[in-house]
């Protein structure tokens, strides 16, 4: 067997990942930083691949599955990974191949009946809450997850709204960095623009709580389908590990009027959040001369030059860090 990393997949390699990916009822949904293919002579026998701590696209011939060839991708994809610096790894795959990947060593984190998400550390989620260490507290709490890419006068009111209505309030906001702005400019934005408020935690979703930038629809057939699957791992991992581990009763979001999957999303949490214990509480957006506050307004306003859209939808917390970014 010989195994090869590529970097970019083009000609007879690409054409042949695909075929055994169709045969495998996978579908490519992007592009990947590291490619690996197992041959045997010209014929391809496993492919997988991976995009920062993701693996996926993890594909073995039917006719040579039982010869220990994904123990062999994974090995070459965890060495890919570890040269990269990644040392914490993520897989989807379909319920049913738990075992496979649990001999591996990849424990489970959270499913729905057709995906299945796991990671290589034992316990990984119950250790990163775990270094969120918050005293106990008495009362309720309730939590909302946030983008703020930046954080706007909207954000700022949602999270007023919100803390009426409880007596903590934690704001997880995203740590990927998939966004214009990165994960630590987020962070310190949203917690400039919220130090003044009692009882507010700004704290990190880690690599748990999921995003559209990160989900993979490579296994999925029905593409609209995919959405709502994301929706449902997500919100299990909220309640199963997020809510009790800080006691969070309630959760609010803020009406979406201008994203129809972060619409979608809203929806499915307003059905699945009191099935497992938790209220949730939809703010309206915040309007400014009549017109609904959004982030990608205000990207829009910066990229433009406009100083004074930005001005007027950014508080003035944000407007600073802004400046000190150099971007206004």
């Amino acid at each position: 067997m010989d195994v090869e990393l590529v970097r970019s997949l083009r000609g007879t390699r690409a054409r042949k990942r695909d075929e055994l990916l169709a045969l495998c009822g996978l579908v490519p949904d992007g592009e990947a930083e590291e490619t690996c293919l197992v041959w045997d002579g010209e014929e391809l026998c496993a492919t997988g691949a991976r995009v920062g701590n993701l693996l996926k696209f993890i594909a073995v011939s039917p006719r040579r599955q039982g010869e220990g060839l994904l123990a062999t991708l994974i090995s070459a994809l965890r060495q890919s990974a570890f040269s990269a610096g990644e040392e914490h790894l993520f897989l989807y795959t379909k319920p049913e191949n738990r075992l496979l990947f649990a001999d591996l060593f990849f424990y489970p984190v959270a499913e729905t009946d057709k995906v299945l998400l796991m990671e290589d550390q034992r316990e990984g989620i119950a250790s990163f809450l775990e270094s969120l260490a918050l005293p106990p507290f008495e009362g309720v709490t309730g939590a909302a997850v946030m983008n703020c890419n930046p954080f706007t006068l909207g954000h700022r009111y949602l999270v007023e709204e919100a803390k009426r209505r409880c007596d903590r309030l934690l704001l997880f906001v995203l740590s990927e960095d998939k966004s214009e702005f990165s994960a630590g400019d987020r962070m310190e934005m949203v917690r400039r623009g919220v130090a003044d408020l009692e009882g507010v935690t700004v704290l990190p979703t880690g690599p748990y709580l999921i995003s559209s930038a990160t989900f993979p629809t490579y296994f999925l057939k029905d593409r609209d389908g995919a959405a709502e699957v994301q929706c449902l791992l997500d919100i299990d991992i909220f309640c199963r590990y997020f809510a009790p581990r800080f006691g969070i009763t309630r959760r609010f979001v803020g009406q979406e009027p201008f994203s129809p999957m972060t619409a979608r999303y809203n929806e499915s949490l307003k059905e699945q959040l009191p099935l497992r214990g938790i209220e949730l509480f939809e703010i309206p957006r915040r309007e400014v001369d009549g017109t609904a506050v959004s982030a990608s307004a205000v990207r829009r306003a910066l990229a433009a030059g406009d100083k004074e859209t930005v001005r007027s939808t950014v508080p003035p917390t944000t407007l600073d860090y802004l400046q000190t970014l150099g971007l206004i």
